[in-house]
C-alpha cells in the first residue's frame, strides 16, 4: 500500500456503547469538601507556627534591649530615667531608649537628633526613625503616628499654659512597642502633682528623675520588671521623646503594671500584647519571660515594684 493510500484511511470511531468517562457533580463536591476540611485543619497549625516564630523574634529583641539596658547600667552606674526634659521651657523631653540607642547600634539617631530642633516632626521623618528592635513583629504597626494635644477635659490642672481649647496634632513620632516599666501608677497622673512631689514619682525601674541602680531592687533583679510591650490597639507609644502637651503623653514612653497583661477593659497605658496567655518583659537581670494574663494582680504588682512588699 502507497503512502498517499495510508493517509486516506478512515479514522476509527469509538463503539457506540463505549463511553467517555469524567468527574461528576457529586464527585467533585466531595473532593471540594475534603480539601476544605484539610485546609482547615492546616490553617490554624500554620497559623500557631507562624505566631511562634513573631513570639520568638519578639523575644530576641526584647533580650537585645535588655542587654543594652544592662551595658547602659554598667556604663552610667544606673537604668535610664524615664524621659529627660529637652528644653528650657520643659515642653519637650527625651525618651529612656535614646540613652541606649548606641548599645543598639543606633549611634547615628542619637548624634543626629535634638528635640529643641526637630519637633514638630514630620511623617516621613518619623518613619524613617522607627527601629525595628522595638517592635513587636506580632502586632500590627505603622510606623509613626501623630501625637495630639491632651482633650480639654483631661489636660492637667498644672505645668503649663495651654492656649487652645481645639485638639491639634503635635507631632508625628516614631512607633514602639517596648516600653520601660513605671511601675504600679500612670505616669501621666505626674502632670497633676506640684513640682516639689514628681521626683519620688513612680515606683518601679523607669522613673522620671532618677537612674534606678541594681543595687535598689530589693527583691533582686531576676524578679523585677524592667521592659514591656504594649500593642498598638491601645495607646501608640514611641522611643523618641513627647511634647507633654500631647494625650496621655508620658504614657508614650512607659507603662503601668496594675491588674493583669493583656486586660481588655483595663487603663490603656498598662501592658498588652497580641501574644496568647501574656506579653513579654524584660527583667532587670536581662532575662526575657512571658508573663501570664492569668497572673495574679498583686504578684504583678510587686514584680513591677523596685521594693519588695508583703509578698516575698
Amino acid at each position: 500500500m502507497s503512502d498517499s493510500a495510508a493517509w486516506l484511511q478512515p479514522v476509527p470511531r469509538p463503539r457506540a456503547g463505549r463511553l467517555l468517562r469524567g468527574f461528576t457533580v457529586l464527585e467533585l463536591m466531595v473532593t471540594c469538601a475534603v480539601m476544605a476540611s484539610l485546609v482547615a485543619l492546616l490553617l490554624p497549625a500554620l497559623m500557631a507556627a507562624r505566631e511562634a516564630s513573631r513570639r520568638a523574634q519578639c523575644t530576641s529583641r526584647q533580650r537585645q534591649v535588655g542587654v543594652a539596658m544592662q551595658l547602659c547600667h554598667d556604663r552610667s552606674g544606673g537604668f535610664p530615667a524615664a524621659w529627660q526634659v529637652a528644653t528650657e521651657d520643659s515642653l519637650y523631653a527625651y525618651g529612656w531608649a535614646n540613652q541606649i540607642l548606641p548599645d543598639l547600634e543606633q549611634s547615628n539617631l542619637r548624634g543626629e537628633w535634638t528635640l529643641k530642633q526637630r519637633l514638630p516632626l514630620g511623617q516621613a521623618a518619623a518613619d524613617a526613625m522607627s527601629l525595628p528592635a522595638l517592635l513587636c513583629p506580632s502586632d500590627i504597626i505603622e510606623s509613626s503616628f501623630a501625637l495630639t494635644e491632651e482633650s480639654a477635659g483631661e489636660r492637667p490642672t498644672s505645668g503649663f499654659d495651654w492656649q487652645d481649647d481645639h485638639r491639634a496634632a503635635l507631632a508625628d513620632l516614631p512607633t514602639a512597642n517596648f516600653l520601660g516599666v513605671y511601675g504600679t501608677v500612670e505616669a501621666d497622673e505626674i502632670a497633676d502633682l506640684p513640682l516639689d512631689e514628681r521626683t519620688n514619682h513612680g515606683d518601679g525601674c523607669i522613673v522620671v528623675d532618677r537612674h534606678v541602680r541594681l543595687a535598689d531592687l530589693q527583691r533582686g533583679a531576676s524578679h523585677t520588671l524592667l521592659v514591656g510591650e504594649r500593642t498598638m490597639a491601645t495607646v501608640p507609644s514611641t522611643w523618641l521623646g513627647i511634647d507633654f502637651r500631647g494625650e496621655d503623653a508620658e504614657c508614650r514612653l512607659v507603662g503601668a503594671a496594675m491588674t493583669t497583661p493583656n486586660c481588655t477593659t483595663c487603663d490603656e497605658c498598662e501592658f498588652a500584647s497580641r501574644h496568647s496567655g501574656g506579653s513579654n518583659f524584660a527583667w532587670a537581670d536581662g532575662h526575657v519571660a512571658l508573663v501570664s494574663d492569668s497572673i495574679d494582680s498583686r504578684v504583678y504588682q510587686e514584680l513591677a515594684k523596685r521594693t519588695a512588699g508583703s509578698l516575698r
